[in-house]
């Protein structure tokens, strides 16, 4: 056991420091050679298999896989090719629950799932095969376990009701209540899913019926809520 641990000392040894790690900057040093080198190349490619992936993923049906036809020039300027961004609210699931069906059942690991997407980075060191390993799981997932679109919330967007300044509401005398007795109350703390980490309430708007709803469907559909005193996210600071 001994020589077990000594083992296993050496190793962390080899790759943990409180100098910097030689093991990192040569791999660091060597992928800027290769870009350098090859650069334009790599990622030609990488669109190639992007734009393979967002047409394979659009031939399925209920999924949406945007492109550069979403490009406005205006709010919507640009955007990564090699993100992979899948709207899922057409086949009746959340895109957290098709993350965790890939990751769970399939051995797919996207990189997030919010309520109505998810998110796969296309990268140098993917192939064909591993798109197509993707499309195949979306495409089982669809047909074991889709349902009716009208099944998810109406909306992805809450539209907020801002009744006083964010400021005059933080510094407002506050009392904790239940979330869901905190229907027409004025918030003084933000409540955030994460994925994406945007509000759905931030200080000064009114709590509706709409927002309170929101909170609970994304609770259900396991994202994480955060943004409150209370670390469940089960009561509300409220303007007294």
């Amino acid at each position: 056991v001994k020589d077990e641990v000594s083992y296993i000392r050496q190793v962390v040894n080899l790759t943990q420091t409180t100098s910097a790690s030689y093991l990192l900057m040569a791999s660091l040093d060597l992928t800027r050679r290769m870009l350098a080198l090859r650069g334009k190349e790599i990622f030609e490619r990488v669109s190639e298999l992007a734009d393979y992936a967002r047409d394979e993923v659009n031939k399925l049906g209920g999924y949406y896989a945007f492109s550069k036809e979403a490009v406005d020039g205006d709010a919507f300027f640009d955007f990564d090719l090699t993100k992979l961004s899948v709207h899922t609210r057409h086949i009746g699931l959340t895109g957290q629950e098709v993350h965790d069906r890939l990751r769970d059942e399939y051995d797919i690991l996207p990189e997030f799932g919010d309520l109505s997407n998810f998110l796969a980075i296309i990268s140098i060191g993917d192939s064909p095969a591993a798109v197509d390993k993707l499309i195949a799981a979306m495409s089982d997932i669809k047909k074991r376990y889709g349902k009716k679109p009208m099944e998810l919330i109406a909306s992805e967007y809450v539209e907020p009701e801002v009744v006083i300044m964010p400021t005059e509401a933080f510094y407002a005398e506050t009392d904790q209540i239940p979330l869901l007795k905190a229907e027409g109350r004025i918030s003084t703390e933000s409540v955030m899913a994460y994925p994406p980490g945007i509000p759905i309430l931030a200080p000064g708007e009114r709590v509706t019926r709409e927002v309170i709803e929101h909170i609970e469907h994304a609770r259900a559909n396991g994202s994480l809520l955060t943004g409150t005193e209370d670390p469940k996210v089960e009561k509300l600071l409220v303007v007294r």
